[in-house]
């Protein structure tokens, strides 16, 4: 007898929905093996796992996800860098000198034969900090010296002095609301922004991908078992011609006709088990951080079935989420921001140079001070020292805290280029490309509207499929039942038989491709509501 009507009920789709009949789990096969009459090899070690356990895998171990999640940590580093750049600046020097002239005159404070000696010493510390506000730069310098000499011209000797020198310089036009540090602050500060965005989107499509995959995997292992419920029948045929052919109801020819059929079902179960196996590599690649993981070497057991929710879809909804929420619209703002600081730039670089300098110093005297003869109330040129009054280096600090010797400056400095500058030229370009952009993020906009409405047709017309496909299904079954019937009653042929297995199988096939479709197009309609698999921008101003 044929295969029992009842086994004809499609074993494929209960296994891509459910579970095999019976509650089973269905077996690895090594094909040649088991088709060549020997046992099937043991099945290498199983590994469960859903859906939501391959995503979680993929999130600890894939490795372009681990490769982005370093960028947002080298743009810290850039902003670190470029925050450097007004942090305070100490400076400091120390110098020892001592010279031997030959005097040449009176006025050296020698006499002519004998040289002058001076031994100098200073030492000195200082600091420099360009501010956050308003590009102004700071300078402060303590500076103290010590010098002793054998000129007679020095009232000091040793002489100690010190000077406290404080400065300050304000822009008042070009670089007063930015300048080149604070251009690239901010435009480091936007590229951090833009690195957690290409992570959002890498974990986004890896996630997207992983789920794809482990349907693949599913549609794979159900295709396996598809061809194998194929084969099965095909070789039932086979046997029951055989029996056929011995009580003399058939001729040998629809043997041969049969075991030809049975030979490309196991052509066919074949191809299938290589899709499986490389269905299954892929979703290891995506959930593996290398081959010494223990999923590696695992047969991968998919615990999850396909949901079927055929309801309808909001695409005026998905638009403006994704409008909102896109990793590519994201950027190119993030993008436009650093156009924007850009062109704030260029405009501040065609600005009339216009600076405010002061400057206040204070300075100290100490030492030991030698007293001339005086004549009168005047001293006496080169006379002899009368007295010594003691004196040191506190001396002159005393000096700066009483602010005995105040000195400052308050200036303008005013620079601007006469004619066309190259300033101008690049403001002037920058302009235009501003335009330009803009117009690109509308094109972006339309892409994104385009994307997720083509991929809310797409569920449509899978659900149109699932129907078309689920009544092709049933209707196959009711002509194989039929065909098998006659064949029996001697109204049918073989090859009627052979015919109507084939578009079972086939239809059994397009049914599970539908629904496996079916779940890749809504990952897709999600995915496009978050993110794209380009990353796309607007062109950035130099």
């Amino acid at each position: 007898m044929i295969a029992t009507r009842g086994r004809i009920w499609s074993v494929g789709l209960l296994v891509l929905l459910g579970t095999a009949p019976g509650g089973a789990q269905s077996p690895t096969f090594d094909v040649a093996r088991l088709l060549a009459g020997g046992p099937p090899l043991q099945a290498h070690r199983v590994f469960d796992l859903t859906v939501d356990d391959a995503i979680e895998r993929a999130l600890d171990r894939n490795l372009d996800i681990a490769v982005e999640r370093l960028n947002p940590q080298l743009r810290d580093l850039s902003i670190a860098e470029a925050n450097a750049a007004f942090m305070p600046n100490l400076n400091s020097s120390f110098d020892l000198g001592r010279s031997v002239t030959p005097s040449r005159s009176q006025l050296d404070g020698r006499l002519s034969q004998l040289p002058v000696n001076t031994e100098t010493g200073a030492a000195g510390v200082g600091i420099e900090q360009a501010t956050r506000w308003h590009g102004g730069r700071y300078t402060l310098d303590w500076d103290n010296g010590r010098t002793e000499t054998n000129n007679v011209f020095f009232s000091y000797n040793p002489s100690f002095r010190s000077f406290v020198a404080l400065g300050y310089t304000q822009p008042l036009l070009r670089g007063r609301r930015i300048d080149a540090p604070r251009r690239q602050l901010l435009v480091s500060q936007l590229n951090r922004d833009i690195s957690d965005i290409d992570l959002r989107e890498t974990v986004t499509n890896t996630v997207a991908e992983v789920r794809r995959a482990y349907w693949e995997l599913v549609y794979a292992k159900a295709s396996v078992d598809v061809q194998l419920q194929a084969l099965e029948l095909a070789e039932q045929l086979v046997r029951d011609n055989r029996a056929r052919v011995e009580i003399g109801t058939l001729a040998p020819i629809d043997i041969v006709q049969a075991q030809s059929e049975a030979a490309q079902r196991r052509q066919a179960v074949a191809e299938a088990q290589q899709n499986l196996r490389t269905a299954e590599l892929v979703l290891k690649q995506l959930i593996v951080g290398g081959t010494d993981d223990e999923v590696w070497d695992a047969e991968i057991n998919t615990v999850d079935r396909p949901v079927l929710d055929l309801g309808p879809v909001d695409v005026d909804r998905a638009i403006r989420t994704a409008l909102d929420a896109r990793t590519d619209i994201s950027r190119t703002r993030r993008q436009e921001e650093i156009n924007d600081v850009t062109l704030r730039n260029l405009a501040n670089d065609t600005l009339p140079s216009l600076d405010l300098v002061g400057s206040y110093r204070l300075q100290g005297q100490g030492g030991t001070r030698l007293v001339p003869q005086a004549f009168g109330d005047l001293p006496v040129l080169g006379g002899r020292t009368v007295d010594r009054i003691p004196g040191g280096y506190t001396d002159a600090l005393a000096h700066l805290a009483g602010i005995d010797f105040p000195d400052w400056t308050v200036q303008l400095q005013l620079s601007y280029p006469l004619g066309q500058s190259a300033q101008r030229a690049a403001h002037a370009r920058a302009q235009l490309q501003i335009r330009q952009t803009r117009a690109q993020l509308r094109q972006l906009e339309l892409q994104i509207a385009t994307e997720v409405t083509n991929a809310a047709v797409q569920i449509e017309s899978v659900q149109e499929r699932i129907d078309a496909a689920r009544a092709a299904r049933e209707l196959a079954e009711e002509q194989l039942a039929a065909e098998e019937s006659k064949f029996e009653v001697g109204t049918s042929t073989n090859f009627f038989v052979v015919q109507a297995q084939r578009d079972l199988a086939t239809a059994r096939d397009s049914e599970l491709r539908a629904i496996l479709d079916y779940q890749n197009a809504v990952i897709e309609f999600e995915r496009v509501q978050q993110t794209s698999l380009s990353r796309a921008g607007i062109s950035i101003i130099q």
